[in-house]
């Protein structure tokens, strides 16, 4: 009969500790037992509301106050777009009247001449809307908030904006940093306080400046540590013109 080697023994310990672990495997302990329902659960319990948080629409978490003020905004832009339209659609039947064609063609291009000449600056505008005043104490103020605050103010409604009673913002104007930090438009510096003339709804205008993380939160934040005041006018009277450029490239057809 061959005698045992010292490899044999070896083998058998080496086979043992596996036979432990596949026995652990498939007959668990109580411990972790509970362990493993416990990891279950938590997983359970992320996959839910990570599927909760992407069916819920995109307006769950917005406070209600926000909410009304949106839809403020919202309704006065359906109020003057409503008011475009009637005004398009009386044109349209005096334009094929007849008796009175002429004259109502000469009213309307007068009527479009008139919108086009405020659209581009080259007139006074007078009218409702707000008057926003931003103190600056730390010259935080950047050009990209300030570019912010009047987006902000034309998705309002805003028909007409003066920064400083000095700079009258069209379609091609811009705003600008020099070498020493400070803040220009078109050209023309700015200095605090910033004073923002906007022609509009008074009520549609100041909710959009005031609505959660819009201007008036960016300004008194932490970022910026200013003040803003906004005074709601009946009247608003805007002075300051463009100079009509003549286009480089363009021709008329």
């Amino acid at each position: 009969m061959p005698e045992p080697t010292v490899e044999e023994p070896r083998r058998a310990a080496e086979a043992k500790p596996e036979r432990n672990l596949l026995r652990d495997f498939l007959r668990p302990s109580r411990g972790q037992f509970v362990v493993g329902i416990a990891l279950f659960l938590t997983a359970l319990i992320v996959v839910l509301t990570l599927k909760s948080q992407a069916t819920q629409p995109e307006f769950a978490n917005v406070r209600q106050q926000d909410l009304i003020q949106l839809l403020d905004n919202v309704t006065g832009e359906t109020r003057r777009l409503e008011d475009q339209v009637r005004d398009l659609e009386r044109a349209r039947i005096e334009l094929l009247s007849g008796a009175d064609r002429d004259e109502a063609a000469r009213e309307e291009a007068a009527r479009r001449l008139e919108q086009a000449q405020i659209i581009s600056g080259t007139v006074p505008a007078t009218g409702p809307g707000i008057r926003i005043q931003i103190t600056d104490p730390g010259n935080r103020v950047s050009a990209e908030l300030l570019l912010d605050a009047v987006e902000e103010l034309r998705d309002a409604g805003a028909e007409v904006i003066e920064l400083n009673d000095s700079v009258r913002l069209v379609m091609h104007s811009h705003f600008a940093t020099d070498d020493v930090g400070g803040v220009s438009a078109d050209g023309v510096s700015l200095g605090a306080p910033y004073v923002i003339d906007a022609i509009g709804d008074p009520a549609t205008l100041e909710a959009g400046a005031r609505f959660r993380g819009g201007l008036v939160s960016e300004i008194e934040g932490e970022r910026v540590g200013g003040r803003v005041t906004i005074e709601q006018l009946q009247t608003v009277e805007i002075t300051t013109t463009v100079e009509v450029r003549e286009p480089q490239f363009a021709r008329p057809r």
